[in-house]
């Protein structure tokens, strides 16, 4: 039952599809393919069932609706018949049968037929194939879905197919033959596949358009709001209907075709409902089911299809359609209708069926192996066959997933574990950054405390060397009066132990020790970067040339070079421009290079750029502490700093570039020898009274 190429019998909306899943589960043909997130019905799959439109609870599927053309028959000249399912009494229980029957004609339709009365021609039909071939098996095709789904994935049963047609295809045929064939039909029923059925290619012409019964109520509703306030009552038109009308219910075929059912013999099998007739079909192709007649049915009779607007329950809606043929039957006349079946012995009940399939290959075992451990399987224990993802098992998820049509994401305890790890990451990233606050934050303190230092050294240093100088000359001039040396040794003495809190408050903003650890270079320096705020005119680059990345020294206060020399190329470039890190090796020495296009140092000022308090910019902008602290740390990891820089445009482009070796290891005691610190100190105080002196 190949589909006309510009129907599709169901689609998703997709704003209203929540992911749930539940229609991929409730699906016999496998035919919904989960793709980012939405399902997606597959055209060529679809069999029509309409399980996953009874299960959406966002009512996310919609049915291929025809009501268009079906208003636009009603105005044709040409008659319309309605062709009335028998399991009408399930959804019009607000209003009689011979009522509808009027409204019906009354809303445009030339003749109303009950489609019982085809199903009294497929009776027959199916009680003479069985009596002509006893010993074979058939499997009963009164239900289009149940056709579309062999005709799909069970090609190979077709042989086994009763040729029978439909009691929609019977009653159109019937229809023709009383009323002529220039006639247009439409079924008025509560299946979606009849809507494939009446357009498949090998039933072409048979029955014009299908209406479910909502559909049927919605045109109602929409175009005669006035149909439920008709009394009038009209018959239904000829041919009547017998024991057909059973039809809907479950075993309902079998008691109107009057066909013995011996249970010690398994001459009938009766299956229905979305699992049971999957597994019925399966078992028949394996060759462990081979009654005479199999029944099957997609739903659990056709008084439970996907087609009412009406909620009631299975015996409730049993219930109505039992009623109405008990009553039917009461007071149906008998010779009429045997009369009618006569007359309509003639007519072809034959049918084809055409493989439509829809198989796939299978995959390999490796190729499943594959799948299941991208889904965290990697034993039996590890399939839970939960049926979350809407498959029954683990294994037929992975298949699904090698077809296209499910999504590793669907996999509700694969998702949760992966959700588990994100957050472990999310908190150990939390943790990290707060690490990271934490540090910035003690940088923040060291800053202002070197400020401070910075602040004291240049309020004090000078008064306190202009007072010991004074109280050494003192000494020398007036040392022999006793009277005075004791005095003169005191001020002498307490302004060198002021200078001397002054120097420690500087060691304090300084490092004066460094921690050895192996680290990663190039990761060190995509640290270091994120640690600074680049402002948007300004584009930050990074070259690493580096052959073997690792080296040992203090990741810390390397960060700190290096984002006190990212910051003063910010700082340089008010305007904008290019901060480039390049990262070079030798065999026992690394090389970083920190330049910008910034507006360059003064060459009367690149002497003195890393002397301590030195610096160019306002007040309050700086402590001139920056370059003299790097130039410290690199001193401490027995290291070189060098600098370039052109200030005139003249002499081509300004900038800045800063260039560090360093020792790839270094064999630190306590962190590095007390000696090294002595002699940065000694250096660093050297360039102090150098400046002085100048």
């Amino acid at each position: 039952m190949k589909p006309r190429d510009d129907i599709q019998l169901v689609r998703t909306i997709p704003e209203r599809c929540r992911i749930c899943y539940t229609c991929v589960r409730e699906c016999p043909a496998k035919a919904i393919r989960v793709v980012h997130g939405q399902a997606e019905v597959i055209r060529e799959r679809c069999i029509g069932c309409g399980n996953c439109v009874k299960v959406c609870s966002q009512r996310a599927k919609e049915i291929y609706s025809p009501i268009e053309n079906v208003l636009n028959l009603l105005r044709d000249n040409k008659p319309c018949v309605a062709l009335l399912a028998p399991s009408f009494p399930a959804e019009f229980t607000e209003c009689p049968p011979r009522k509808l029957c009027a409204i019906l004609k009354r809303f445009g339709f030339a003749y109303v037929v009950e489609v019982g009365a085809g199903a009294d021609l497929v009776s027959r039909a199916y009680r003479q194939l069985l009596t002509e071939n006893p010993s074979r098996s058939y499997i009963a095709t009164t239900c289009p879905a149940v056709v579309a789904y062999i005709e799909r994935y069970f090609p190979q049963l077709i042989p086994f197919m009763a040729p029978v047609v439909s009691p929609m295809v019977a009653s159109a045929r019937a229809v023709r033959r009383m009323y002529g064939k220039d006639l247009s039909i439409v079924f008025i029923g509560p299946c979606i596949a009849k809507k494939g059925e009446a357009q498949s290619e090998a039933l072409s012409d048979e029955v014009t358009e299908v209406l479910t019964f909502s559909e049927m109520r919605q045109i109602l509703d929409t175009h005669f709001p006035e149909w439920k306030q008709i009394d009038e009552e009209q018959n239904f038109d000829p041919p009547i209907s017998g024991p057909g009308s059973l039809f809907p219910i479950s075993r309902g075929l079998i008691q109107s075709a009057s066909i013995p059912e011996d249970l010690t013999t398994d001459n009938v099998i009766v299956a229905e409902g979305r699992s049971d007739f999957v597994e019925a079909i399966r078992e028949f192709d394996e060759g462990q089911c081979r009654p005479n007649l199999l029944e099957i049915l997609a739903c659990e009779g056709c008084i439970m299809g996907p087609g009412y607007s009406q909620k009631a329950t299975l015996y409730r809606r049993r219930t109505y359609v039992s009623q109405y043929v008990r009553d039917k039957l009461k007071h149906i006349d008998w010779q009429l209708w045997r009369q009618q079946m006569a007359l309509l012995a003639q007519i072809n009940m034959f049918r084809q069926y055409i493989s439509y399939e829809q198989r796939t290959p299978e995959p390999t075992s490796l190729q499943i192996e594959e799948i299941m451990h991208s889904l965290g399987k990697f034993k039996s224990e590890d399939e839970l066959n939960c049926g979350a993802c809407g498959y029954d098992t683990c294994l037929e998820h992975a298949i699904a997933i090698y077809h296209g049509l499910a999504q590793t994401e669907m996999c509700l305890p694969f998702t949760i574990q992966r959700l588990r790890e994100t957050i472990q990451n999310l908190a150990e990233s939390n943790e990290k950054l707060e690490k990271t606050q934490e540090t910035l934050m003690q940088t923040e303190k060291l800053a202002s405390i070197g400020q401070l230092a910075a602040g004291i050294a240049h309020e004090l240093n000078n008064p306190l060397g202009v007072v010991l100088m004074y109280a050494h000359l003192l000494l020398d001039e007036y040392g022999t009066d006793e009277s005075l040396k004791e005095d003169l040794k005191m001020i002498a003495t307490q302004a060198d132990r002021c200078k001397r809190i002054v120097s420690g408050l500087l060691h304090f903003a300084r490092q004066n020790k460094i921690s050895i650890e192996t680290t990663n270079i190039p990761k060190l320096i995509e640290h270091a970067c994120k640690l600074v705020i680049i402002p948007s005119n300004i584009q930050l680059k990074i070259a690493d040339h580096m052959r073997n990345p690792i080296a040992e020294l203090d990741k810390e206060q390397i960060t700190q070079v290096l984002t006190n020399l990212i910051t003063n190329a910010i700082q340089a470039m008010p305007n904008g421009g290019t901060i480039t890190l390049i990262t070079e090796d030798a065999p026992d020495e690394i090389y970083i290079t920190v330049e910008d296009t910034g507006t360059g140092i003064p060459k009367e000022n690149l002497s003195k750029i890393f002397e301590p308090f030195f610096t160019t910019k306002e007040m309050g902008k700086g402590t001139g502490m920056g370059l003299a602290i790097t130039y410290g740390i690199i001193k401490m990891h027995r290291g070189q700093i060098t600098v370039e820089s052109n200030d005139n445009p003249k002499d081509g482009p300004t900038g800045t570039r800063f260039y560090i070796s360093l020792p790839r290891y270094v064999s630190p005691i306590n962190g590095i020898k007390e000696v090294d610190i002595k002699e940065w100190f000694h250096e660093a105080e050297m360039i102090e009274d150098m400046s002085k002196s100048s």
